[in-house]
C-alpha cells in the first residue's frame, strides 16, 4: 500500500501531538561489572532512570558502549533466550578459530580476544531509543540488553538524553 500525503487525503491523521519547549541534552556515562567472558546485563532499568531524571518529556536517548568487546541490542529478556543469543554468538564466531589478532606474529594483543572484537562487530556499540510522553518507547517484551564478550571486566556505557 502506498502512503499518500495528507494534503491528498483530507481522511489521513497523525497519531502524534506537539510539545512546545527548549531543547535538553544530558548525559550520564555509568560502569557495568561483568563477572563471566560471556555475559550479557539488562540495562532496562538503569535507562529507564536515566530518563525520568533527565526530564525529557519527547525525544530520544543514545546508548553506546565505550568498549570494542562489549555491545548493545534490543529483545527480549527471557532465559532460555539469552542462552540462544550466546549460543548463536559463540557458533557464529568461535573462539578456538585461528585470528591473526591472536597471533603474535600479526598483532601485539595478548588478551587473545578476536572473537570478542568480532562477536562486538556482529551486534554493534550503539542504540538509540525513542521517548514520549517521558517513558522509553520499548515494545511490550522489548529490553535494553549489554553483551559483554570478554568479561570479567568495568565497563563504561554512554547514554546522551535529548529532546523537550
Amino acid at each position: 500500500m502506498k502512503a499518500t500525503p495528507a494534503s491528498e487525503n483530507q481522511a489521513a491523521s497523525l497519531d502524534c501531538y506537539r510539545n512546545e519547549g527548549t531543547v535538553k541534552v544530558l548525559a550520564k556515562t555509568i560502569t557495568v561489572a561483568t563477572q563471566e567472558r560471556t555475559e550479557l546485563i539488562n540495562l532496562s532499568d538503569e535507562l529507564r532512570a536515566f530518563v525520568a531524571e533527565a526530564g525529557i518529556t519527547d525525544g530520544y536517548v543514545q546508548v553506546t558502549s565505550l568498549h570494542t568487546t562489549a555491545g548493545l541490542y534490543v529483545n527480549e529478556w527471557q532465559e532460555a533466550l539469552l542462552h540462544d543469543v550466546k549460543t548463536m554468538i559463540d557458533t557464529m564466531v568461535p573462539r578456538e578459530e585461528y585470528y591473526k589478532h591472536n597471533d603474535p606474529q600479526f598483532s601485539d594483543c595478548d588478551r587473545f580476544n578476536a572473537d570478542s572484537h568480532l562477536k562486538y562487530v556482529v551486534l554493534g556499540r550503539s542504540l538509540s531509543i525513542p521517548i514520549s510522553q517521558g517513558k522509553l518507547v520499548l515494545g511490550q517484551w522489548q529490553s535494553i540488553i549489554f553483551a559483554e564478550f570478554d568479561g570479567s571486566n568495568s565497563r563504561k556505557v554512554f547514554m546522551q538524553a535529548f529532546g523537550i
